[in-house]
């Protein structure tokens, strides 16, 4: 059999992830995964493990399955491979056992994209947060975490921040969001610097849909847009008061996308938005 792979406990949402595309080849070639499984060299129920993301996948066998499934997507397959191959842990990986795993999928999540797309109606993105203001959220939200939890939690989000130093970052933030006043008027204050700070690089766009604009009906439809390096493999993250959920169907994929942009479209322009912001700053 090609390269087989001992079994996972507990998969994460990434090594999930390319169980799934691969799946999706194997459904898209017409193919069972009984025939799939013969075609490799190996059983059903391995196959089934590899496509849950509960066993990995060598090279060899990433691409003599799409061979068999007679896909030409190079772009694809080697993205695919590169997901199969990966070697070595993330810093992430510190908080495995203090946070939970939806946590660490989020931040794996972020240090793949090629581009991280956010809009945010009442809230600051994560990536931007100062730790004053993360600190205040948290409190607030979830006042029950005993101290060392609540500072590993902090921690963690500083950390995630990282990303936004090598990564496109685009915020499409609601002008909501930055007139409340989490952790007070000062640490506002702060925060709006950090957004403007921020703005500066390169990598990085800030837009403001502000209060203003006509006819805006996306307040209920908060999300992250993480690009992979092929759009296939592509991920919508969304929050809700139950948890955080990934999105990567097709259908699904192109929704979220075209909300992004309608969303966009009725942001003022960087420039104008750091002048936005500015004012804001000055009226607290």
């Amino acid at each position: 059999m090609l390269g087989a792979m001992p079994p996972r406990n507990q998969p994460t949402d990434r090594q999930e992830r390319l169980g799934t595309e691969l799946r999706k080849l194997r459904e898209h070639a017409g193919m069972t995964a009984r025939q799939a499984a013969t075609l490799l060299g190996t059983n059903p129920i391995q196959m089934s493990a590899m496509e849950a993301g509960r066993s990995g996948v060598s090279e060899a066998r990433v691409r003599s399955l799409a061979g068999h499934y007679a896909c030409d997507d190079t772009d694809l397959v080697d993205a695919l491979v590169a997901m199969a191959t990966e070697r070595g842990k993330g810093w992430w990986e510190e908080y495995r056992g203090v946070l939970g795993h939806t946590s660490l999928d989020i931040a794996e999540l972020e240090h793949h994209a090629t581009h991280i797309r956010e809009f945010e109606v009442i809230h600051i993105p994560g990536l931007l947060q100062t730790e004053d203001h993360a600190r205040a959220a948290f409190s607030f939200a979830a006042a029950y975490l005993p101290p060392k939890q609540m500072d590993a939690q902090i921690a963690f989000r500083l950390q995630r921040q990282d990303v936004i130093s090598g990564t496109e970052f685009t915020a499409v933030i609601h002008e909501a969001a930055l007139r409340i006043k989490v952790g007070g008027r000062k640490a506002a204050l702060v925060q709006l610097e950090r957004i403007l700070e921020a703005s500066d690089r390169d990598n990085v766009t800030v837009q403001v849909v502000p209060f203003s604009v006509d006819n805006f009906a996306a307040a209920g439809y908060s999300m992250i847009l993480a690009s992979g390096p092929v759009p296939q493999l592509d991920t919508v993250l969304l929050d809700t008061p139950d948890g955080s959920i990934f999105l990567d169907a097709e259908a699904q994929l192109r929704k979220y996308r075209s909300l992004f942009e309608r969303v966009q479209a009725s942001a003022l322009p960087a420039a104008e938005s750091r002048s936005l912001i500015t004012g804001i700053a000055q009226d607290i």
